[in-house]
C-alpha cells in the first residue's frame, strides 16, 4: 500500500462503479478512509466486499434530504471530510431542445450539478474545520464546447467550470482548492449509451457515431477510469498543492465536441 494519503478522509460520489469506483478503490490503495454513495445499494454492499476499508451510503445526491444522510455517515464513521469528489452525474436526454421534456432537463441539472452544490455545501465546514481540504467536480469535454443534441447535459456541464472556479476564489482562504475534472469519452457502458441513442436520433449506424467521437481526438482514443482517478490523486497529491480553480482536461486531445 501506498501511504500517500494516509488519515485523509475522502467522500467519492456515484462511487460504486465506473470513475467512481476506479478512484475509490485508488484512493484506499494510497491509505486513505474512503466512503462512497450511490443509489444502487446492491453494488455498493458488492463494492465494500471487495473494497476492505470502504464504508457508503446508499443515497441519491440529486436530493438534499439524501445528501444530508450521506454526511451524517461521514460524520459518525470518519469524523470530518478532507477530500470530495463530486462524480455523479447521468448523461441525459438526446434530442433537440425542443424535444426535450421538462422534467428530463431538471432532473439532468439536479444530478450534475445540484448535486456538487449539495455535497460541496455541507463538506466545506468540514474542511474549514480540519484546516483545509480539496474539491473535485467532474465536468465533461461538453463543458468546453457545443454539444448538438444533448443541451440539457452540455448546459450542466458548463455550470460546473463556473461553480468549480468560485468555488475556488471563495474557499481559497481557508486552505481548500477546487479543481474541475472534464474527461473525454470514456470507455464503458454509459458511451456506448450515448452512441446508441444518438445514432438512433440521427437515423446512422452506432460505428458511424462512435468512428467520430475518435475522430475527434488527437490520439485517436477513447479513455480509462483509471486515467481520471490518476488526475484526482495528482490533484489532491502534495504535487498539486498549488493547483486551484483549473480545468483540467483528460480526454486525448479533443478540438470538438464530445462527452
Amino acid at each position: 500500500m501506498n501511504a500517500l494519503f494516509s488519515g485523509k478522509r475522502v467522500l467519492v460520489t456515484a462511487g460504486s462503479d465506473g470513475i467512481g469506483r476506479v478512484t475509490a478503490e485508488s484512493f484506499l490503495k494510497a491509505g486513505a478512509r474512503v466512503h462512497v454513495c450511490s443509489r444502487n445499494g446492491e453494488k455498493l454492499k458488492r463494492c465494500a466486499s471487495e473494497l476492505p476499508g470502504l464504508t457508503f451510503t446508499a443515497a441519491d445526491v440529486s436530493k438534499y434530504e439524501d445528501v444530508e444522510r450521506v454526511f451524517a455517515d461521514i460524520e459518525k464513521k470518519l469524523g470530518g471530510l478532507d477530500i470530495l469528489v463530486n462524480n455523479a452525474g447521468i448523461s441525459g436526454p438526446t434530442g433537440r431542445v425542443d424535444e426535450i421534456e421538462p422534467e428530463a432537463w431538471e432532473q439532468t441539472m439536479r444530478t450534475n450539478i445540484d448535486s456538487q452544490f449539495f455535497c460541496a455545501r455541507l463538506a466545506v465546514p468540514m474542511m474549514i474545520k480540519a484546516g483545509g481540504g480539496v474539491i473535485i467536480n467532474m465536468g465533461s469535454t461538453a463543458s468546453l464546447f457545443a454539444y448538438p443534441l444533448r443541451s440539457p447535459y452540455a448546459a450542466s456541464k458548463w455550470a460546473v467550470i463556473g461553480f468549480t472556479k468560485t468555488l475556488a476564489q471563495e474557499l481559497g482562504r481557508f486552505k481548500i482548492r477546487a479543481n474541475a475534472i472534464c474527461p473525454g469519452c470514456v470507455n464503458g457502458p454509459r458511451i456506448d449509451g450515448v452512441i446508441k441513442r444518438e445514432a438512433s436520433a440521427l437515423g446512422v449506424a452506432e460505428d458511424v457515431i462512435r468512428q467520430g467521437y475518435l475522430d475527434q481526438t488527437a490520439m485517436n482514443t477513447f479513455i480509462d477510469a483509471g486515467d481520471i482517478a490518476d488526475m484526482c490523486l495528482y490533484l489532491c497529491s502534495p504535487a498539486g498543492a498549488k493547483i486551484s480553480g483549473q480545468v483540467l482536461v483528460v480526454d486525448g486531445f479533443t478540438e470538438n465536441c464530445h462527452s
